[in-house]
């Protein structure tokens, strides 16, 4: 080879490589590739890859329409956390464009799911005015004015979609929807039946059918459809678990375990599939089937995280919290960042009393994850713990606002409404449980108790009616109607509600504690103990019977029953604190003060952000003389709720009583006072505080409001007797120290008195 030819064919080479490195340079040869790949991503399904290849695209090119397009397809097909990002990228990919009809239409249809109704019809308005045929932007016009109570013209314009593109299934589906919500019950009925005519192996029409059968509880209709749909997509898990549903609204248990049963051997490798048996165990309150299923499961697929997820949460629910925690901890090797995961441990964290930890779990979430509902409301149980209640309901309100459909979060804010007398709140969130769980008793019955706060009865009434017959297997709604029955003094009717809840779910507490109440209110304690009995016969293993057995003891004064009663309540449940309250103050009333003091001291250890076994044993240790003690455990209540009143009061006492801060003492007591204005003690305890400060007049006030609110108690009286005697009032004073022995001539301070009485008649 010549010498001139090797050096052409250098520059020949050269050339090639700074023309091919002038192409790698070039942002739009870079951007086509990136939009490239991520076309090839999306294609596969592999939708965060193609994330992050339009992403790259855009990057270049920060006007790149259609990149910006393809980004927020991909981010819909992430699902509904993502949909945020989604509509910010269809936002600038309209910005740049407006005339691509598909993606203002696509931004409609996410502004529709949003429930900004207003906004999606003026998407689909940009749309009708270029091209007033496209099939799309009608249904999405036609599904917003529905959502604005539109519905003549809403239904008027799914029907001019259907002209245009008659054999489009899904126009069918949406038009029976639109029907459904106008009361065109027949309509709809005979759209959905049109949509499978169009396309018979439509399983998704087949559904929508069975879907409308069981909004009209037609369910040998939903039953025969349902089957019809499993034979169409045998590997298709939803229509199995449609009719398993369709089989528990009938009360046919055993035929919905068997379809779920079927669904796990015929379809062993679906998740969605082999899970539904372990759930449907969990919501028919079958818990030690789901735990032996659960286990099952994670032994059976290793690698499934959401079946060990869920086991863990079932564990939960069982106060098996070191169990769930080895799962959890499993969980959080493969992904220390699982929000699922913290959550679960933050959960753990609030069942073993621990809600400061559970606090310091969640609050890192969630200044990585503001939006992740699920931790604001576990956040919200924290702060409940730890007495920060109005902490607590604005973490249930954000939940709310993130996610208006999750019902635990709902539920929590009709706590707060029932706790605050919020009946507006209560409206609100009961509403939402109704419409959130249609088939559940629960909406129903909060809502009815906001109707009985604004005095409509009917209402109320109708509502109740209404959770028993939507929910006929649960003791829920004939245990709310039991209770109204109860407070209209028809004691024959709610008796025989009572027990038709207890033939539900043998030893329900609330409606068992009803059932004993009508007993009671008729003077027959005997057969309330026979209920009890009969009750706990049929549910050996319920805390709360034994609680209530011990009540009904203790009426009759029969403490050793009770005792017994009670101790068999701890037994079966260690984390019962009323269950052990009661014990020690049954065993206190008996004369067993070191038992009691042992068994507050074990709910103490069971719960430790509970002040009541702290109050209670204060108050014991007070009564046995040792102060000190009590006064260390005073302080420990304050500790964990700073406000609570009867604390600060005894706390007060103490401290003017053994001569110690009086400050300290004096702003105790005034801080006791203002929470419990109609409280003598407290009054009697601010007055003793400023005698002792020397301040006799403010004393005076005090004592005479204490007495006025209980003039039979004696120790005010002396009080108010060594005020006057300060005060130069000898006569008031030797009147006031006479009536302390006309109370009480056994006053622990008698000698006292009869002492200041010598004095005052010598002087």
């Amino acid at each position: 080879m010549s010498q001139s030819y090797r050096f052409r064919l250098c520059v020949i080479l050269l050339i090639l490589t700074g023309f091919l490195g002038g192409c790698s340079r070039d942002p739009n040869v870079r951007k086509q590739k990136f939009y490239n790949s991520g076309v090839r991503f999306f294609n596969k399904g592999e939708y965060n890859d193609a994330v992050i290849q339009f992403s790259n695209a855009v990057k270049i090119d920060p006007k790149y329409e259609q990149a910006y397009y393809q980004l927020a397809r991909s981010f819909l097909k992430l699902g509904p956390s993502h949909f945020r990002d989604a509509y910010q990228e269809l936002m600038r990919a309209t910005e740049l464009q407006p005339g691509d009809l598909k993606a203002q239409t696509d931004l409609g249809n996410l502004l529709l799911a949003a429930r900004q109704f207003k906004q999606a019809q003026d998407r689909a308005k940009i749309v009708l005015q270029k091209d007033p045929k496209n099939v799309d932007a009608l249904i999405l016009m036609a599904n917003a004015n529905a959502g604005l109570s539109n519905l003549s013209e809403s239904l008027a314009e799914m029907q001019n979609a259907i002209q245009l593109q008659p054999g489009r299934t899904e126009s069918y589906l949406n038009m029976g929807v639109l029907q459904l919500s106008a009361q065109k019950v027949n309509d709809a009925e005979e759209s959905f039946k049109k949509a499978i005519e169009v396309d018979p192996k439509s399983m998704q029409a087949v559904m929508a059918l069975g879907n409308f059968y069981v909004s009209q509880r037609r369910f040998p209709d939903a039953e025969q459809t349902f089957q019809k749909a499993i034979s169409l997509a045998p590997t298709n898990p939803l229509p199995r678990a449609a009719l398993a549903q369709v089989y528990m609204l009938e009360g046919k248990l055993s035929q919905a375990e068997q379809t779920l049963v079927d669904a796990k051997k015929s379809i062993p490798d679906n998740p969605v599939a082999y899970n539904m048996l372990a759930r449907f165990y969990f919501e028919t309150h079958q818990y030690q089937k789901a735990l032996s299923e659960y286990a099952s499961l994670v032994k059976d697929h290793p690698k499934d995280v959401n079946a060990q997820k869920a086991y863990a949460q079932l564990l939960i629910l069982n106060h098996q919290y070191d169990d769930a925690a080895k799962l959890d901890d499993a969980v959080l090797k493969k992904n220390a960042q699982d929000s699922g995961g913290l959550i679960l441990r933050a959960e753990i964290e609030e069942g073993q009393n621990k809600p400061d930890d559970a606090i310091n779990t969640l609050q890192p979430l969630l200044k990585a994850e503001p939006d992740n509902y699920s931790a604001h409301y576990y956040l919200g149980l924290a702060f409940n713990m730890t007495n920060q209640p109005d902490r607590a309901e604005s973490e249930w309100r954000e939940a709310v606002r993130l996610n208006p459909r999750m019902i635990e979060a709902q539920r929590a804010l009709a706590g707060v409404a029932l706790r605050k007398h919020d009946n507006d709140l209560l409206k609100q969130t009961s509403a939402q449980l109704v419409k959130l769980m249609p088939n559940s008793a629960q909406g129903y019955i909060l809502q009815a108790q906001s109707e009985m706060n604004d005095k409509d009865l009917a209402a109320a009434e109708a509502d109740i009616n209404k959770a028993i017959q939507v929910a006929p297997q649960s003791p829920e709604g004939y245990t709310s109607m039991a209770e109204w029955r109860y407070s209209q003094k028809r004691y024959p009717e709610a008796q025989k509600l009572f027990e038709e809840a207890l033939d539900k779910s043998p030893g329900y507490p609330q409606a068992l504690q009803g059932l004993v109440n009508v007993e009671l209110v008729q003077k027959k304690p005997d057969a309330a103990i026979d209920i009890l009995n009969t009750q706990i016969t049929k549910a050996p293993n319920s805390s709360p019977s034994y609680v209530m057995l011990a009540s009904v003891y203790l009426i009759k004064h029969d403490l050793p029953h009770a005792e017994a009663a009670c101790a068999q309540a701890v037994r079966l449940d260690k984390n019962n604190t009323a269950a052990m309250l009661l014990l020690g103050q049954i065993q206190t009333t008996m004369g067993s003060g070191s038992a009691a003091m042992d068994t507050y001291n074990q709910a103490i250890a069971a719960n430790p952000r509970d002040i009541r076994p702290y109050f209670a044993l204060a108050e014991l240790e007070d009564q046995q003389g040792d102060w000190q003690k009590a006064q260390g455990l005073y302080q420990k209540v304050l500790q964990i709720q700073p406000d609570y009143a009867p604390a600060q009061n005894n706390l007060a006492y103490l401290m003017i009583e053994h001569n110690q801060n009086l400050d300290v003492a004096l702003s105790l007591a005034q801080s006791a006072l203002r929470t419990m204005p109609d409280n003598p003690s407290a009054a009697d305890t601010l007055g003793s505080a400023y005698f002792h400060r020397g301040d006799f007049s403010s004393a005076e006030s005090m004592f005479k409001q204490a007495i006025e609110k209980d003039p039979k108690d004696a120790a005010m009286h002396y009080h108010l007797g060594l005020t006057y005697e300060k005060l130069g009032e000898k006569s008031l004073a030797k009147t006031e120290l006479d009536q302390v022995l006309s109370l009480d001539p056994k006053f622990k301070d008698a000698d006292k008195v009869r002492a200041a009485l010598a004095q005052l008649n010598h002087g």
